[in-house]
C-alpha cells in the first residue's frame, strides 16, 4: 500500500513531467500536472487512456477536438485521444494514464 499527500507535491515545469511521476507500474503511471496562470499543456497524441483529476483551479481540456472546462473536485476520464489543456487562472491536477490493453 501507498500513502501519497498531493498537497505536499512540488511540480517542476511541463518540460521536465517526467519527474513529476510519482507512481507507476507497467499498466498505468500517476503524476502531478500544474500550470501557471495561462499556462498550458501543449497538443499531444496519448496511446493510453487518460484520467484527470483537478485538485486546485480549472483548466479546458480538449480531446480530438471536443472541449470542455474542468474545476476543482471534477474529472475527465477518456480512452486514447489528442488532448491539449490551457488554463486562464492556473490549475493544479492529478493525471493517472493507464495502458490500452
Amino acid at each position: 500500500m501507498n500513502v501519497f499527500d498531493l498537497s505536499k507535491m512540488i511540480p517542476v515545469p511541463y518540460e521536465q513531467r517526467e519527474k513529476n511521476v510519482f507512481y507507476q507500474t507497467k499498466e498505468f503511471k500517476t503524476r502531478i500536472i500544474e500550470l501557471p496562470p495561462g499556462g498550458q499543456m501543449p497538443t499531444c497524441e496519448m496511446l493510453s487512456h487518460v484520467i484527470f483529476y483537478v485538485l486546485d483551479g480549472e483548466v479546458r481540456v480538449t480531446v480530438n477536438s471536443e472541449a470542455a472546462v474542468l474545476k476543482e473536485k471534477q474529472c475527465l476520464i477518456t480512452e486514447p485521444a489528442t488532448i491539449s489543456m490551457i488554463t486562464e487562472k492556473g490549475v493544479r491536477l492529478m493525471g493517472i494514464q493507464v495502458a490500452k490493453t
